[in-house]
């Protein structure tokens, strides 16, 4: 990616992060701000065994986590522009599949959704993939929506398409994203050259140790090569060094939205020598 180029990624992730947290800080300072009168009324409990700051706080992340979702799609269509010269959200694919193939996407589907744990089947992308490949039959006009789709343009064949979900998806979304990923790749002649789910971050750290039970009762989330999480999926769509940069424009970001979400949301004084993550430095901590 080119120094030019690498700007305009910057600044562009840079100016939806900004609208982003905009939108949060004048949601919690103006249209949806902490009642602590409510709180007294509602959980009297709760506030005479803990500091009504942690209440406030809790209410400002429960309106943060759930705009980000949307933010993940639109940085990586913002990345997909950039390095191939065509992204979109929401992208309808329409293809023909053979009938026999869709039968078998639902035997798969179903083998994993067993309610008894001992009959339900354990995922495996490759192994069921070759056997959906192996149906025939006649052709049936199939569309999907892909959350992401990257390619030079519409109507490239050799494109990327992505199921873009929260780092802790829920299993009847992850039920659906399969069921799509399944299609794109069932579809004759081939529509996308190569479609994934992702998660935009790894909260359990490494990819070896995520074990958010819903996801993995449809994928195997720590070797399905059509999984892509953190670090992973942002180099895929931008190239190495995305994840790294992603990190270092948020830091920068983020310094400024610390410092005014405890002047304007929490209204308790703020550290100027507070590092990256809000903690204090370490010659103030308490040992």
């Amino acid at each position: 990616m080119s120094p030019r180029i690498r700007q305009e990624v910057r600044d562009a992730i840079e100016s939806l992060v900004r609208e982003m947290m905009e939108r949060l800080m004048l949601k919690v300072v103006e249209t949806d701000p902490f009642d602590p009168d409510a709180l007294r009324r509602e959980r009297p409990f709760h506030l005479a065994l803990v500091p009504e700051i942690i209440f406030k706080a809790s209410h400002l992340e429960r309106r943060f986590v759930t705009p980000f979702g949307r933010v993940w799609e639109k940085l990586a269509r913002t990345l997909g522009e950039s390095r191939y010269g065509f992204a979109a959200t929401d992208h309808r694919i329409s293809g023909l599949v053979p009938q026999e193939r869709l039968a078998r996407i639902q035997e798969i589907l179903n083998d994993l959704e067993h309610s008894s744990s001992e009959a339900r089947a354990t995922p495996d992308w490759d192994g069921e993939l070759r056997h959906i490949l192996a149906g025939d039959g006649p052709l049936v006009e199939t569309e999907v929506i892909c959350d992401v789709f990257i390619a030079s343009s519409p109507e490239d064949r050799g494109g990327f398409a992505f199921e873009l979900k929260a780092a802790l998806p829920n299993s009847d979304q992850t039920k659906v994203s399969k069921e799509k990923l399944f299609k794109l790749h069932a579809m004759t002649p081939t529509i996308v050259a190569e479609a994934y789910y992702g998660l935009p971050y790894n909260p359990y750290g490494e990819r070896a140790n995520y074990n958010w039970s819903f996801p993995m009762r449809w994928f195997d989330m720590r070797s399905d090569p059509c999984v892509l999480i953190g670090e992973e999926l942002w180099d895929k769509i931008g190239g190495p060094g995305t994840f790294a940069q992603f990190v270092e424009i948020l830091t920068e970001v983020g310094a400024e939205y610390h410092q005014r979400i405890y002047d304007e949301f929490l209204r308790i004084p703020w550290l100027p020598d507070r590092d990256a993550t809000g903690a204090a430095p370490s010659s103030t901590r308490t040992p």
